[in-house]
Protein backbone atom coordinates (compact mmCIF):
# COMPACT_ATOMS: atom_id res chain seq x y z
CA UNK A 1 0.00 0.00 0.00
CA UNK A 2 1.31 3.34 -0.86
CA UNK A 3 1.34 6.19 1.39
CA UNK A 4 1.91 8.87 -1.60
CA UNK A 5 -1.36 10.22 -2.79
CA UNK A 6 -2.20 9.33 -6.50
CA UNK A 7 -1.78 13.57 -7.76
CA UNK A 8 2.07 13.14 -6.72
CA UNK A 9 2.40 9.64 -8.03
CA UNK A 10 1.47 10.87 -11.37
CA UNK A 11 3.73 13.67 -10.71
CA UNK A 12 6.58 11.61 -9.92
CA UNK A 13 6.03 9.54 -12.75
CA UNK A 14 6.37 12.05 -15.14
CA UNK A 15 9.70 12.84 -13.60
CA UNK A 16 10.35 9.78 -15.35
CA UNK A 17 9.11 9.69 -18.19
CA UNK A 18 9.22 13.31 -19.59
CA UNK A 19 13.31 13.23 -19.19
CA UNK A 20 12.74 9.98 -21.32
CA UNK A 21 10.35 11.50 -24.17
CA UNK A 22 13.51 14.13 -24.33
CA UNK A 23 15.69 11.27 -24.87
CA UNK A 24 14.08 9.76 -27.50
CA UNK A 25 12.79 12.80 -29.52
CA UNK A 26 16.63 14.23 -29.30
CA UNK A 27 17.48 11.02 -31.41
CA UNK A 28 14.54 11.37 -33.67
CA UNK A 29 15.53 15.34 -34.46
CA UNK A 30 19.17 13.95 -35.32
CA UNK A 31 17.89 11.17 -37.46
CA UNK A 32 15.13 13.52 -39.26
CA UNK A 33 18.45 15.98 -39.78
CA UNK A 34 20.93 13.40 -41.73
CA UNK A 35 18.33 11.69 -43.49
CA UNK A 36 17.60 12.55 -46.85
CA UNK A 37 14.08 14.10 -46.58
CA UNK A 38 12.75 16.49 -49.15
CA UNK A 39 11.51 18.64 -46.92
CA UNK A 40 12.97 18.19 -43.46
CA UNK A 41 11.84 21.65 -41.99
CA UNK A 42 8.18 20.56 -41.04
CA UNK A 43 9.31 17.33 -39.33
CA UNK A 44 12.27 19.78 -37.57
CA UNK A 45 9.81 21.87 -36.34
CA UNK A 46 7.09 19.27 -34.72
CA UNK A 47 10.07 17.92 -33.16
CA UNK A 48 11.72 21.06 -31.64
CA UNK A 49 8.14 22.43 -30.80
CA UNK A 50 7.38 19.08 -29.08
CA UNK A 51 10.92 19.15 -27.23
CA UNK A 52 9.88 22.75 -26.08
CA UNK A 53 6.50 21.95 -24.26
CA UNK A 54 7.85 18.89 -22.55
CA UNK A 55 11.05 21.02 -21.18
CA UNK A 56 7.74 23.30 -20.07
CA UNK A 57 6.33 20.36 -18.19
CA UNK A 58 9.85 18.94 -17.01
CA UNK A 59 10.62 22.74 -15.14
CA UNK A 60 7.12 22.37 -14.09
CA UNK A 61 7.06 18.89 -12.66
CA UNK A 62 10.53 19.79 -11.14
CA UNK A 63 9.50 22.73 -9.29
CA UNK A 64 6.12 21.46 -7.89
CA UNK A 65 8.83 18.21 -6.57
CA UNK A 66 10.86 20.51 -4.91
CA UNK A 67 8.43 22.70 -3.66
CA UNK A 68 6.71 19.99 -2.36
CA UNK A 69 10.05 17.87 -1.12
CA UNK A 70 9.47 14.43 -3.69
CA UNK A 71 12.21 12.66 -4.85
CA UNK A 72 12.64 9.89 -7.67
CA UNK A 73 16.27 8.13 -7.85
CA UNK A 74 16.54 5.31 -10.25
CA UNK A 75 17.92 2.73 -8.15
CA UNK A 76 18.49 -0.94 -9.75
CA UNK A 77 18.19 -1.82 -13.64
CA UNK A 78 18.46 -4.73 -15.79
CA UNK A 79 17.02 -6.58 -18.61
CA UNK A 80 12.96 -6.59 -18.02
CA UNK A 81 12.67 -4.08 -15.00
CA UNK A 82 13.79 -0.51 -13.40
CA UNK A 83 13.57 0.18 -10.06
CA UNK A 84 12.70 3.68 -8.52
CA UNK A 85 12.89 4.93 -4.93
CA UNK A 86 10.11 7.67 -4.39
CA UNK A 87 10.67 10.05 -1.31
CA UNK A 88 7.98 11.15 -0.38
CA UNK A 89 7.57 13.71 2.56
CA UNK A 90 10.38 11.38 4.59
CA UNK A 91 8.62 8.19 3.66
CA UNK A 92 10.78 5.83 1.17
CA UNK A 93 8.95 3.38 -1.22
CA UNK A 94 10.36 0.88 -4.12
CA UNK A 95 8.51 1.16 -7.37
CA UNK A 96 9.41 -1.66 -9.52
CA UNK A 97 8.35 -0.60 -13.08
CA UNK A 98 8.04 -3.66 -16.32
CA UNK A 99 10.48 -2.05 -19.13
CA UNK A 100 8.18 -2.40 -21.84
CA UNK A 101 5.55 -0.11 -20.25
CA UNK A 102 8.03 2.63 -19.28
CA UNK A 103 8.78 2.09 -23.32
CA UNK A 104 4.76 2.18 -24.31
CA UNK A 105 4.41 4.90 -21.74
CA UNK A 106 6.77 7.26 -23.84
CA UNK A 107 5.41 6.53 -26.79
CA UNK A 108 2.04 7.18 -25.47
CA UNK A 109 3.20 11.04 -24.36
CA UNK A 110 4.89 11.31 -27.68
CA UNK A 111 1.59 10.66 -29.88
CA UNK A 112 -0.33 12.71 -27.22
CA UNK A 113 1.85 15.80 -27.71
CA UNK A 114 2.73 15.02 -31.75
CA UNK A 115 -1.50 15.14 -31.61
CA UNK A 116 -1.93 18.33 -29.25
CA UNK A 117 -3.84 16.12 -26.78
CA UNK A 118 -1.47 16.81 -23.87
CA UNK A 119 -3.21 18.30 -21.04
CA UNK A 120 -0.44 21.09 -20.33
CA UNK A 121 -1.23 22.64 -23.69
Amino acid sequence: MTRIPEQDRDIMEKAIYLPMVLIVLNRDLSVVETSPFKLKKPYQELIENTMKAVQKELAEVKQYMKKNKLQVIETKRDDAFTMFMFLYKGYEESHNYFNPRIRNKVQELIESYFLKKHPSQ
